[in-house]
C-alpha cells in the first residue's frame, strides 16, 4: 500500500527550512553540518551506505498494518515555527476505533501542497489517540544525544501539525534489531530547540557571507575518535586542522608582551 502523500506547503518566510537530519550532525559534528549543508560537500563510506540499505523500505512512503497499529512510512513533516522539514522513517498511530484502519491514509489524497493542512484537519476530530515517531538507526541499542535529539525535532513537528501532545517516540537499531524507548522531556525539548536556533544562525551567518562574496566560517574541528568513523574524515583533516590553529595560537603569543 504506497499512496502519493502531497510534499509539505511552501513556508513563504525569510528563512529556509532546516532538514531533520542536520539536526543530528550538528550535534554529533557542528562542522560536519557546516560542510554538508553551508558547503554542499558529502561523501559515502561504509556507514552511510548501510544506513541507506536500513532505510530502504522505510523510505518508500505508505502504510501497513501491523499487530492492530497503523505504521505510517517516510511521513513528510514540518514546523513553520521552528522552520523545520523532513521526514519520519515511521509513525505509530494508534486510533480511537479500530474499525477502519485504512480511513487516516485514504483521506491523505494526493493534490496540492495547500490542501496537506486541511487534509489533517480532518484527523484531528478525535480519531487519533497517539501517534509515536520511531527512527531507525544503525548500530547496537545505546543511547546518542543527537538520535534523541532527532527524534524529539519530529515530536515537534507532529505536534504542530497534528495538535496532539507526543510525550514519547523510540529508536530502533538495526544491527541489535532492539527497539530504545525515549522520553520526550523538557530538558530534551529544550536541548533540541537550542540546537534548532544555533543551526538557524549557523546557516544564516552563512548567507551573509555570500552576499558579502566572503568565505563563510566554519566551525572549528575538534579530533576525537569518532572522527575517524565520519564520512568527510579526508575532507575535513580534524587532526590537521586543529593542530595548524594551534601554530597559530603559539605564533600569536610570541609577540604578546
Amino acid at each position: 500500500m504506497n499512496p502519493t502523500l502531497p510534499s509539505p506547503p511552501d513556508w513563504g518566510g525569510e528563512r529556509e527550512p532546516i532538514p531533520l537530519s542536520a539536526i543530528n550532525q550538528y550535534l554529533f559534528c557542528p562542522r560536519r553540518a557546516a560542510l554538508i549543508h553551508m558547503e554542499g560537500i558529502f561523501e559515502d563510506n561504509e556507514h552511510t551506505l548501510r544506513g541507506d540499505i536500513v532505510h530502504e523500505h522505510t523510505d518508500l512512503a505508505g502504510y501497513e498494518v501491523v499487530k492492530g497499529v497503523l505504521l505510517w512510512r517516510a511521513l513528510p513533516v514540518w514546523s513553520e515555527r521552528l522552520g523545520l522539514s523532513g521526514k519520519c522513517d515511521i509513525v505509530e498511530v494508534e486510533l480511537r476505533s479500530t474499525s477502519n484502519l485504512q480511513s487516516p491514509i485514504s483521506d491523505l489524497q494526493s493534490g496540492a501542497a495547500d490542501n496537506l493542512k486541511s487534509q489533517i484537519s480532518n484527523l484531528k476530530s478525535g480519531r487519533i489517540a497517539a501517534l509515536r515517531p520511531v527512527e531507525l538507526k544503525l548500530g547496537k541499542r545505546r543511547k546518542w544525544e543527537n538520535d534523541d535529539a532527532q527524534l524529539c525535532a519530529q515530536a515537534l513537528c507532529l505536534e504542530e501539525m497534528f495538535g496532539i501532545a507526543i510525550p514519547r517516540g523510540a529508536v530502533f537499531h538495526a544491527d541489535s534489531k532492539r527497539r530504545r524507548e525515549v522520553e520526550f522531556t523538557a530538558d530534551l525539548r529544550a536541548r533540541t530547540e537550542q540546537a534548532i536556533a544555533e543551526l538557524h544562525a549557523l546557516l544564516a551567518q552563512s548567507e551573509i557571507s555570500n552576499l558579502k562574496s566572503e568565505i563563510p566560517p566554519l566551525p572549528p574541528a575538534v579530533w576525537r575518535p569518532a572522527c575517524e568513523e565520519c564520512s568527510l574524515f579526508d575532507i575535513c583533516l580534524p587532526k590537521a586542522t586543529a593542530q595548524d590553529r594551534r601554530v597559530e595560537r603559539l605564533a600569536a603569543s610570541l609577540f604578546q608582551i
